[in-house]
């Protein structure tokens, strides 16, 4: 048996709450304080997907990821109609129903489990599930075990009991995708922004940011959100959309961008900066990673 170092409880914590957008109007929240004017709209109500949804601001056209890519699936995923409320995993909208632009057609589950490493996780794995990639899909536990997919997929399981873990073969065979869904469930509950940070590559350099990369704090809590669009000017400076999970489990979205209404919902990175502050999160400091 090999000790197991870490379970997962909570992955993400509040550090900005948000208030009501209200035209021209200064909203003190917590330790933020937001105007809001106008927004000159970058979006397209009719939009049906990320990409389709999603106007880049004057002088900016979207980045054509590769096709087959992680990034040019993100751009292409399907979203619910444009003004969706952001739901709990018990079916129940979260208080605060500002912070999002659009909510992905991508259900949360039942359990308190899809939170923000595990929404990166689950698209990752859907993306690599549809194009039959099934050789790659796998995560480590925050203890550092790695469970891939194939491999619960003919059985074999993890044996958690109380700190220590095993692997043992059973007769739980299975390749459909309510198994796939089960195993993500397992991934969820052992694995969080530690082990993810740590199975992700670091991006040196502002212009090999792009669709696919995520942008992330490790910890517990820790919280991380995955970029899903990039736009540039004709002088290479680059916008970007952001898609995240939350705590609780809840329905992943698209962020608003409150702090920059030329640019909502778009958000500037820069690697170099001292914090990057989303709609929820302040990150500091910036960690951009690739997938392998």
């Amino acid at each position: 048996m090999v000790r197991l170092l870490y379970y997962k409880l909570v992955t993400c914590i509040v550090v900005i709450e948000m208030c009501s957008v209200v035209v021209c109007q200064t909203t003190s929240c917590s330790n933020t304080t937001a105007t809001f004017f106008p927004v000159k709209s970058t979006i397209d109500p009719g939009g049906s997907c990320i990409r389709d949804r999603f106007l880049p601001p004057p002088g900016y056209k979207w980045i054509n990821e590769q096709p087959g890519s992680f990034g040019a699936y993100l751009q292409t995923f399907p979203l619910y109609p444009h003004g969706t409320s952001v739901m709990k995993y018990d079916g129940t909208p979260i208080e605060n129903q500002t912070s999002h632009a659009a909510v992905l057609k991508l259900d949360v589950g039942d359990k308190d489990l899809q939170q923000c490493a595990d929404a990166v996780m689950r698209l990752r794995a859907e993306y690599l599930f549809a194009a039959k990639r099934f050789s790659e899909i796998g995560f480590h536990f925050t203890s550092g075990h790695y469970v891939d997919w194939l491999s619960y997929s003919r059985g074999r399981r993890p044996q958690i009991n109380g700190n220590f873990v095993r692997f043992v073969e059973t007769t739980a065979k299975g390749d459909t995708y309510k198994q796939f869904r089960d195993y993500l469930n397992l991934i969820y509950s052992y694995a969080g922004t530690i082990s993810l940070y740590k199975e992700t590559i670091p991006v040196t350099a502002d212009e090999q940011i792009k669709a696919g990369n995520i942008l992330i704090t490790p910890g517990s809590p820790g919280h991380v959100v995955l970029i899903a669009g990039k736009a540039a000017n004709e002088k290479g400076e680059a916008l970007y959309l952001l898609v995240q999970g939350y705590t609780p489990a809840q329905s992943v979205h698209v962020l608003a961008n409150p702090f920059d209404p030329e640019l909502h919902p778009w958000y500037k990175l820069r690697l170099s900066a001292n914090v990057i502050q989303t709609a929820k999160y302040s990150f500091s400091p910036v960690f951009v990673r690739s997938f392998h």
